[in-house]
């Protein structure tokens, strides 16, 4: 059956699409392009995640407009992780996240604003807090932090992407700021780089680290690492001692769930290799998605 999907030109090769309709969507000179026409109702429903994800909206199907009904966000990954979708081009595609907790949920860097969108995450609880992982994903952080009252944290090192901030962590030291919930300070990819864990099963990493398919390992976006990478194999050769998690949940590259071991291996191999890494020049199409 031809349903007429297509991915239009505007596409910026964020990944995201290719991680919710993998075998659907593919990449190509540097963009990601339609592989095949969706067979059954499944792969209708990942190309339907797919386009309420992307943030430039450049998945179509034919000239319809996408029915809301088959918004399928928030999107649960877990037991208490949800996938918020409806990226947002402020903060160039990134993913973002909420966890349901007992004394209130958490999102960890936002989708777009629109007040849809707040309203869908409102209806899985209270929101107590926001937590930015850093500046690049700070866009939309005091309009949701306002709709749910929750307070707003960010590093101290990127401050000035989020003056109005109501918590700044500071310094390199890991800190828990909820029962369960441990910021791990880690600069590098920009120089208030932070990541989040939660209940020793859940890293919210930001951009410092994501899984890669091309390497079916982690690894750190080193062409695109704003602030220092050095500072970066610094920050992980100091923090991956202090983790213990299985599901790997980055803001821009893939996700991953393994063993809390398997995950600590791979974490203290990505340390190694990160100390042999050099600066190089910005370059978006270079990284290893």
């Amino acid at each position: 059956m031809d349903d007429g999907w297509f991915v239009d030109a505007r596409c910026t090769n964020c990944d995201v699409a290719r991680q919710l309709a993998p075998g659907l969507i593919g990449q190509r000179d540097g963009r990601s392009v339609l592989l095949r026409q969706p067979r059954d109702d499944e792969e209708r429903a990942a190309l339907h995640a797919a386009a309420f994800a992307c943030h430039t909206r450049s998945i179509h199907r034919s000239a319809r407009p996408l029915d809301p009904a088959l918004d399928p966000f928030p999107m649960r990954l877990d037991d208490r992780v949800y996938l918020c979708g409806h990226n947002s081009r402020q903060t160039a595609g990134a993913n973002s996240y909420l966890v349901r907790r007992p004394t209130g949920n958490l999102l960890i860097d936002t989708p777009r604003w629109a007040e849809p969108v707040a309203a869908r995450l409102a209806e899985l609880g209270r929101v107590s807090d926001v937590l930015l992982t850093h500046r690049d994903h700070a866009a939309h952080g005091r309009r949701f932090a306002d709709r749910f009252g929750a307070r707003l944290w960010i590093h101290e090192g990127d401050l000035d992407a989020a003056p109005d901030a109501d918590q700044v962590i500071r310094g390199l030291e890991p800190l828990e700021i909820a029962e369960g919930v441990i910021v791990h300070p880690l600069p590098g990819h920009t120089e208030g780089s932070v990541l989040y864990v939660v209940d020793d099963r859940f890293c919210f990493s930001g951009d410092s680290f994501y899984w890669s398919r091309t390497t079916a390992d982690v690894e750190v976006a080193e062409t695109v690492t704003w602030y220092s990478i050095e500072e970066l194999a610094a920050s992980l050769t100091r923090t991956v001692d202090r983790l213990s998690f299985e599901w790997l949940l980055p803001g821009h590259g893939d996700r991953k769930r393994l063993p809390v071991g398997e995950m600590r291996r791979r974490l203290h191999g990505l340390a190694v290799r990160t100390r042999a890494l050099r600066p190089r020049p910005v370059d978006v199409s270079a990284v290893r998605w």
